[in-house]
């Protein structure tokens, strides 16, 4: 019973569907009939058939529109559906090819023309079946090894950011705070209207794992201006501001090899833009407004948050509450002030501490 194919046959008149019952062999095939189109249309995605033979001329719905209603259903579009009638006009047939239908037989048919046909359906309904398998596995697989890929060079990017971190940062949990500030900030904003066909689910995921690469060009600086306790001469600041090129170029390098990788365009524009500012007095290219990707006008406000947060060899570590208020001082100047809004409506005090926390 198990292995028989199921056929679901539609005709209103009762000596048809006998007909059509008594050809189709039981030991191959489980026939279904209805008399009634809107019960077949009610029945199908309960009883899922390996073919469904439908008349046209019916009372309360005509064969055309029952398949219709069969295509239009996501359960049971991918079901052959085959038109037996008695209309033999050209016209006829392209409006139930139209509707859907796969095949059309004219009655009266000949049995083993009926079979034939039966058959070839039923196989090919077989094959795409398998073939749908074979492809949903093969995509899983392949997925997995992306993701799998995928990890791994982000943990190695990851890593040799640390290393460049360390060198100046002396809580050695930076990436950690921005990466999820980065990620607080682009959730908030992607509840506003203005901003939420630019940050999705996927923009959010991108930019946690991409924030990180914001400042990989400090790998080319120098210990000596990197670790400098006290001011920056106007040179040495000129060298240091280089580091954001630095990034850039570093990055589309990697770029160049993986043109599709969302993590490494995200990443490029972070590590390049910044230090841009709202006002355009930022650097390297001196931007403004909206010019700046969305993305580095985040990464701008979380790390100077950060900073201002943080003990270095120059200066002490501020309160929240003045990191605070000069993040809301420089809005309009330095910070995009949509993000400082959506800053300000986010508890990044609690957040600080419970990364700062983690050894």
């Amino acid at each position: 019973m198990g292995n028989r194919y199921k056929i679901m046959v539609v005709d209103d008149i009762y000596e048809n569907l006998q007909l059509l019952t008594d050809i189709l062999d039981s030991s191959i095939y489980e026939v279904a009939a209805f008399s009634n189109p809107v019960t077949a249309a009610s029945e199908a995605a309960d009883l899922m058939p390996d073919l469904i033979l439908l008349d046209i001329n019916m009372p309360q719905m005509d064969g055309y529109d029952l398949c219709r209603l069969i295509k239009k259903d996501e359960i049971t579009r991918q079901i052959p559906v085959v038109f037996i009638s008695a209309l033999s006009e050209a016209f006829d047939k392209v409006r139930a090819f139209n509707a859907g239908g796969l095949d059309y037989i004219t009655k009266p048919f000949h049995i083993d023309e009926l079979n034939a046909r039966i058959q070839t359906h039923i196989q090919i309904r077989k094959l795409q079946a398998k073939l749908e398998i074979s492809n949903i596995d093969l995509k899983k697989t392949i997925d997995e090894q992306l993701e799998e890929i995928a990890a791994a060079q982000i943990s190695t990017i990851i890593a040799i950011v640390k290393l460049a971190e360390a060198r100046d940062d002396e809580t050695g949990q930076h990436i950690e705070r921005t990466r999820t500030f980065c990620r607080l900030l682009a959730e908030q904003l992607g509840k506003s209207g203005k901003y939420s066909k630019i940050i999705d689910d996927t923009f959010v995921s991108t930019i946690y794992v991409s924030s990180p690469l914001h400042d990989v060009g400090k790998i080319a600086i120098s210990d000596m201006i990197l670790r400098k306790a006290g001011k920056l001469t106007y040179d040495e600041f000129e060298i240091m501001k280089q580091h954001t090129i630095y990034g850039m170029e570093t990055l589309s390098k990697v770029h160049d090899e993986y043109p599709q990788n969302s993590f490494i365009n995200m990443g490029i524009k972070i590590a390049w833009y910044h230090h841009e500012r709202w006002d355009g007095k930022g650097y390297p290219t001196g931007l403004a407004g909206y010019e700046i990707p969305i993305e580095a006008r985040i990464m701008a406000v979380a790390d100077v948050y950060d900073a201002l947060r943080s003990r270095r060899s120059y200066k002490e570590a501020f309160s929240h509450e003045v990191s605070r208020d000069i993040i809301f001082e420089e809005s309009g100047k330095r910070f995009d002030p949509d993000i400082v809004e959506a800053f300000s409506e986010l508890d990044f005090e609690k957040n600080y501490s419970l990364i700062s926390s983690v050894r």
